[in-house]
């Protein structure tokens, strides 16, 4: 591949459709009509209906728990576990995370207590949550399993055990990841999915939250408000968080097409870290703690010394060439509204999340991408390395 393929300096863009980073993994038309038709005829089309008490059962059996409870989205799984776990005052939590993480926190009346992450999984660092957990408004720890990956739960169930709070996860990245041979979902206190179009499983927007405990089930379900599904209990609000049946039906098409969705994502992820195998200034993030993963992002590191461009300067390179990299986390959630304004002075405390919101890239996986595409953005890297002098001439030309 010579200099000239590359669009940043004046080729045509190596590919012709953008190629996005989310999964975007969808059934066929003939099975997603053959479920449109039955809802419709049916005529049940929310509240607890015949399909989305179907994908509960499976979602139990599967991740060997004894409760998941379907809902509209992850977000709003957030905020009804914070409810339901009857929290106050403060919550630790990585800042490297998507916002909704500590929203819900928010939402619910509490406060995050920003924590920092492991510079090598991305995870929350257990070290650091031992050094927050001396503050005795700390009600729980939200941790996050990232990148297919899942956090350090020995150690961090030993600190929650030991401060007598509850641990729960924000599992969006982690569905059909595992942990020592135990499913992610049945790990924590409460855990909480994202069936999002761009997630691994898709229920085209959606989720679940997971718990063994039979009375924070009941008041999930409450919370939940689906009008007498489950043991009535009190609870102080609702979240109108219903699952429809047209995302139930999806998810269970998305369940059936799972094992063959992890595969191709395998294969793609193997074809990334073959390419860039070796490449200087370029770490591509692999598994540590997860014994099974869903290969569900390509992430990688850019160090702009050794690379010779920086991030921002890589994915301007890609998005010419309809590569659709994306920045995450970026900014951190501790640097966007209202926490810059509520904690000016927390990023001194988070060295490893602000030198990660600068480096961290996730590449394009998923339906729209195959190994031979994965093959070509790996090449494109490596000559945006070798012609980094070149590419930085015409970006600091244009700025």
């Amino acid at each position: 591949m010579s200099t000239a393929q590359l669009a940043i300096l004046g080729g045509a863009a190596n590919f012709s459709d953008p190629l996005p980073v989310g999964q975007l993994y969808f059934p066929e038309w003939s099975a997603y009509e053959t479920a449109m038709r039955g809802i419709f005829e049916r005529q049940y089309y929310t509240n607890q209906g015949p399909l989305t008490q179907q994908l509960e059962l499976v979602l139990q059996e599967r991740l060997g728990v004894r409760h998941a409870i379907c809902v509209t989205n992850a977000t709003i799984g957030l905020l009804m576990a914070a409810d339901a776990l009857e929290l106050s005052g403060r919550v630790i939590t990585p800042s490297f995370s998507f916002v909704a993480t500590s929203q819900s926190l928010t939402w619910a009346g509490l406060e995050p207590l920003f924590c920092d992450v492991d510079p090598l999984t991305h995870q929350l660092d257990p070290q650091k949550v031992a050094l927050l957990l001396d503050d005795d408004r700390v009600s729980a720890i939200l941790a996050v399993n990232l990148w297919g990956d899942v956090c350090d739960h020995r150690a961090l169930s030993s600190l929650a055990k030991q401060r007598g709070v509850p641990l729960y996860y924000d599992s969006a990245h982690a569905f059909g990841c595992e942990l020592e041979g135990r499913a992610v979902g049945s790990i924590g206190t409460v855990e909480v999915f994202s069936f999002h179009a761009t997630k691994v499983l898709s229920a085209a927007e959606g989720g679940c939250v997971c718990t063994n405990d039979d009375e924070l089930a009941a008041r999930l379900r409450n919370i939940r408000s689906s009008y007498g599904a489950g043991r009535l209990v009190s609870v102080s609000r609702t979240a109108n968080g219903r699952m429809s049946e047209a995302q139930a039906a999806i998810a269970l098409l998305s369940l059936e097409a799972f094992p063959g969705i992890i595969e191709r994502n395998q294969e793609i992820y193997a074809e990334y870290k073959e390419g860039l195998e070796g490449v200087p200034g370029l770490r591509l993030l692999e598994p540590r703690l997860a014994s099974v993963t869903n290969y569900q992002y390509v992430v990688c590191e850019v160090d702009a010394e050794q690379f010779g461009l920086n991030r921002d300067q890589l994915q301007t390179v890609l998005r010419a060439e309809n590569i659709l990299a994306r920045r995450y986390f970026y900014p951190g959630i501790h640097r966007c509204p209202p926490y810059i304004e509520m904690f000016p002075a927390v990023s001194e405390h988070l060295p490893v999340t602000e030198a990660l919101c600068g480096k961290v890239l996730q590449l394009p996986i998923g339906q729209l991408v195959d190994p031979q595409a994965a093959r070509n953005i790996a090449s494109l890297i490596r000559l945006a390395r070798e012609c980094a002098a070149k590419i930085r001439a015409v970006l600091e030309g244009q700025a």
